[in-house]
């Protein structure tokens, strides 16, 4: 088809409306949840301007790309309504637009009307591929959107040059990390190191960020652990002309074991609950003044409903200071408790984690931050917490952990190792256990030094952690270079496989050109005869413990070191998983 034809297929496309609009979702990573859905434009199928890029750049050269887009945008918004989409709407706008003469102001908010659909479930996302700067676009053109009720996004940060220019002066509510960043992240650091800047200026700026080009399982759980809360790209869905997009499988099953590993492994606030007094609404400030009296270590007292929901506190300072002005008790006493009602307070469930508490009250404006912490359980009042004592505790664990954590990596040592084992046998937990151990570890040790050998142990222990996803598994360091990992994923196989193709090549780098080339070291053994030891190698033995098999940690770990010997006996990097056949503890 000539440039003629195309020409005269967007004018086509142009007088008969003939484009279709396709939605790509955007998921709420933390839950798997539909956040919204980004419009895409198709032209007519089977023809050269089907796909948006041909489309756009020929309607660009011509003279036409407003009257493409805004055919686009009320393609967008019909459809939208028509199939009752979750969420947001993403509408892809250029800069140019906004600021143009053939631009219709309110045309948006008309159609918007006229189909019964909210602007604050709209967002004009506009990309930094287009020039803003360039056609002095105002910050009044962007506030135009915001001020008729609309969000605003910029799209693919990072493409252009003036990225954090725009971030700052647009100020927008959502920002779009591009592809680049995205693809590989898993196996980058240059590029994790910049979105993790990305993430914390968004966090400061109070911003939402969507990743874009999600395309791998490995990308998506590399962006979670980052904190990246919002995504898209074909690993979560492909755009579709019918899209029917409910909640991410993938993502729900992770949202699950993330609350249930915090269930698990995190004290909750109910350790702080002290039972104290609480009032009705309707109770009087009298009441609230003998029980101060009556518990004079008492700083507030909670204000209740019907339904025993609290409402606030009344706070003794704030009494006093009523009561102690010229008339204020006579005034006062006989006045409901909710004329002196303080709602700035913090109330939680009392199956939060302390960690979790600790961020709610750090999160607080400081003019806001209090001391009190008010508990429910279902909603309902059980008792009150102090921060005091929520930092006590905190420091008590801390310092627990530090005890029995590995001086050399930080890691958890033998006893939170053998709790986890006993916890998840309790509970019936499907989990493998794999002991990971470094073959030619003395020799190498006496060749080297013992600072060598810590590195050694060091780097294993990175590789690990670097591989291991914390979330649904723990790790833990036995000692010397004795690791073990918890195993909740079921893709445990491959991750063991990678931490061995890892460790394999970043442990030639200590090395020299001379001992690589041989391909190890000559040292003495302990008859005092010189022997040759390859480069150091990983065994994995991995064990799937049942509680057929086995009753407790101790039973456990016998058939761990029983899987890391025969890894071991297969020389090199390998991995060792013991048959069930073998368990002397199966049951017949």
């Amino acid at each position: 088809m000539s440039q003629l034809d195309h020409r005269s297929l967007l004018d086509t496309i142009l007088s008969d409306g003939l484009i279709t609009p396709y939605f790509q979702p955007i998921y709420d990573l933390s839950n798997g949840e539909i956040y919204g859905h980004e419009a895409l434009s198709r032209g007519p199928k089977e023809s050269p301007l089907f796909f948006p890029d041909p489309l756009f750049t020929l309607a660009q050269e011509e003279g036409k790309l407003h009257s493409l887009e805004l055919l686009c945008r009320e393609k967008a918004l019909s459809r939208f309504a028509e199939l009752s989409l979750k969420g947001h709407l993403f509408l892809n706008v250029s800069a140019s637009l906004l600021s143009s003469p053939d631009h219709q102001s309110g045309m948006t908010l008309a159609i918007l009307q006229e189909l019964g659909l909210d602007q604050k479930d709209i967002v004009i996302e506009l990309s930094e591929q287009h020039p803003y700067d360039h056609n002095g676009l105002p910050r009044t053109s962007v506030d135009h959107y915001r001020e008729m009720g609309f969000q605003v996004a910029i799209d693919d940060l990072g493409v252009g040059y003036s990225g954090l220019r725009l971030w700052s002066e647009l100020q927008p509510d959502i920002v779009k990390i591009d592809k680049h960043f995205v693809q590989n992240i898993d196996t980058d650091e240059i590029k994790r190191e910049f979105v993790r800047s990305i993430v914390t200026i968004a966090q400061r700026l109070q911003c939402s960020l969507i990743a874009e080009g999600i395309e791998t399982q490995q990308e998506l759980d590399q962006l979670i652990e980052i904190g990246v809360t919002l995504g898209q790209g074909y690993f979560l869905g492909r755009p579709a002309e019918h899209p029917a997009f409910t909640t991410h499988s993938y993502l729900v099953k992770q949202a699950q074991r993330r609350s249930q590993f915090h269930l698990d492994h995190a004290e909750t606030v109910h350790t702080l609950c002290r039972p104290t007094p609480s009032l009705r609404e309707n109770s009087l400030l009298e009441e609230a003044s003998s029980i101060f009296k009556k518990q004079p270590d008492l700083i507030a007292i909670t204000i209740v409903n019907q339904q025993n929901e609290p409402l606030g506190v009344v706070r003794r300072h704030q009494l006093h200071e009523l009561f102690s002005t010229p008339y204020g008790r006579a005034l006062y006493e006989h006045k409901p408790v909710v004329n002196l009602l303080s709602n700035d307070v913090l109330v939680v469930e009392s199956t939060v984690s302390l960690s979790s508490v600790s961020t709610m009250l750090t999160n607080q404006e400081n003019d806001t931050l209090n001391n009190e912490i008010i508990l429910v359980k279902n909603g309902q009042f059980i008792g009150s917490g102090h921060l005091r004592d929520l930092l006590k505790r905190i420091t008590e664990l801390k310092i627990q952990n530090a005890t029995y954590s590995n001086p050399l990596t930080l890691l958890p040592g033998n006893v939170p190792i053998h709790r986890e084992v006993s916890r998840r046998l309790q509970a019936q937990d499907h989990f493998h256990v794999a002991y990971f151990d470094l073959n030619d570890f003395k020799p190498f040790n006496d060749y080297f030094g013992y600072s060598k050998g810590d590195l050694a142990i060091q780097l294993l222990g990175s590789v690990i952690k670097e591989v291991v996803n914390p979330e649904s598994n723990f790790i833990g360091h036995i000692g010397g270079d004795d690791f073990v990992v918890i195993f909740g994923d079921t893709d445990w196989q491959q991750q063991c496989q990678s931490i061995l193709a890892t460790f394999k090549d970043k442990i030639r780098e200590f090395y020299d050109i001379t001992t690589l080339k041989e391909g190890g070291v000559w040292t003495k053994n302990r008859q005092g005869d010189i022997v040759f030891h390859p480069i150091l190698s990983l065994a994995i033995g991995v064990v799937q413990p049942t509680l057929s098999a086995c009753n407790n940690h101790h039973q456990v770990a016998e058939l761990a070191a029983q899987a890391k010997k025969f890894a071991k006996q297969q020389g090199g990097n390998h991995l060792y998983l013991l048959p069930v056949m073998t368990l002397p503890y199966q049951a017949m």
